[in-house]
This record gives C-alpha cells, sequence and structure tokens, in this order.
C-alpha cells in the first residue's frame, strides 16, 4: 500500500480541495450552459449579453483556480498528490479558456451567423463536462473507482465524436464558403471549440491518473 494513500486513509476528511474542484466543474457547467444559448441566439444583443456572461464566469473560475493553487501551496497534507491537484486545476481552467474564447472571438470577429456545427461542439463541450463534474464529485470516494473509470470513457467517446463534428464542419465550409476572411473567422472558432472538448479529455486522462494510483 503506498504511503501517500495511507497519510489520506488516517488524515482528516478534505474540506478544501474536493469543494474548491466541485465549484470549479460546476462552474464549467454554467458557462457551458450559457454558450448553447449564446450559439443558438440569432439577435446580436442577446449574443452579446451571454457572451458577457460567460466572461464573468471566466473570471470566478479563475478566481477558484487560484484558491486551488493558493491551498496546494500552503497544505501540508492533501486528498491525492500535489502534481496531480495542480494538473486537474489546470486542465479545468483549460476548458474553460477555450469556451471563453470562442465565445470571445464570435463577438470581435462580428461574425455573420452561427451554425449548425458550432452549436453542436457546444454541446458536446457541455455533456463532456457534465461527465467531469460526475467524475470529480466521484473522487470523493476513491473506491468508486469503477464509476470514475466509466465517466473517462464517455469522456474520451465525447471528444471523438466533437473530432468527427469539426472535421465534417470544416471540409464543408472549404467547399461552400467562398467568402477567404469568414472562412478564416469561422474555422478558428469551430477549432476553440474542438479543443475545449480536447481539454476535457486532459481533465479526464488526469482523473485517471489518479484512481491508477489509488487502485
Amino acid at each position: 500500500m503506498k504511503l501517500d494513500y495511507i497519510i489520506q486513509l488516517f488524515s482528516p476528511k478534505d474540506k478544501k480541495f474536493f469543494p474548491l474542484f466541485e465549484r470549479a466543474s460546476a462552474n464549467l457547467l454554467d458557462v457551458s450552459k450559457i454558450l448553447i444559448k449564446a450559439l443558438n441566439s440569432r439577435d446580436v444583443d442577446e449574443r452579446d449579453a451571454y457572451i458577457n456572461e460567460i466572461q464573468q464566469l471566466e473570471q470566478k473560475g479563475d478566481q477558484i483556480t487560484h484558491e486551488i493553487f493558493h491551498e496546494l501551496s500552503s497544505s501540508f497534507i492533501t486528498p491525492f498528490d500535489r502534481e496531480d491537484i495542480h494538473n486537474l486545476a489546470s486542465a479545468v481552467d483549460d476548458i474553460l479558456d477555450y469556451i471563453h474564447g470562442s465565445a470571445k472571438r464570435i463577438q470581435l470577429y462580428n461574425l455573420k451567423q452561427t451554425t449548425k456545427s458550432m452549436v453542436r461542439l457546444s454541446e458536446l463541450i457541455l455533456q463532456g463536462n457534465e461527465q467531469l463534474h460526475e467524475g470529480i464529485k466521484a473522487l470523493k470516494n476513491l473506491k468508486d473507482i469503477e464509476k470514475v473509470s466509466t465517466i473517462c470513457i464517455k469522456i474520451n467517446s465525447i471528444e471523438n465524436i466533437a473530432d468527427d463534428v469539426y472535421d465534417t464542419a470544416v471540409a464543408r465550409l472549404f467547399e461552400e464558403e467562398k467568402d477567404a476572411i469568414e472562412l478564416i473567422k469561422v474555422k478558428e472558432i469551430l477549432q476553440n471549440l474542438e479543443t475545449a472538448t480536447d481539454k476535457c479529455e486532459d481533465a479526464a486522462n488526469v482523473l485517471e491518473s489518479i484512481i491508477v494510483k489509488y487502485s
């Protein structure tokens, strides 16, 4: 039995990191839902209002990440490896950054209209983040390894679907879009949305790393 696990067994129940991670993943859910609303909106002012909400929640997420890193630097005992805590917090923050970046580009580029592929990718982002939220909650009980493992497989599957959606959307874009500038705008937004699903998979990989160490 690993020393870290023995320490965890005889340590007081964590009251710092798990609540912070749950707040971070819950914030991701809020952002993901607003992103879908923004991409479905055909009213520019309404869409901009949603994007401004995303920016506020991105700042909230940054603050939570800062709190996690502060606790990490000041805590002697942690619920799992310090490296994994850092990597998980960073991965969650990366997802948030790419969601925010996608939304901000829609606003900055004065995009004529969003596409069905953008909406589909945003739905997959939400699905991935819903699974991630459940996986993070399940970490509180490191004996429930099977549940976390199943969640990681689901996230991987969602990311594969997002790859297909992105590839198909870009192929169609090059075939149909005659305005080169508009093509570049749309492709970059699609790429950022798809990368958000990649980052969700990165977070799932950290979860897998954690459960492997305590299995």
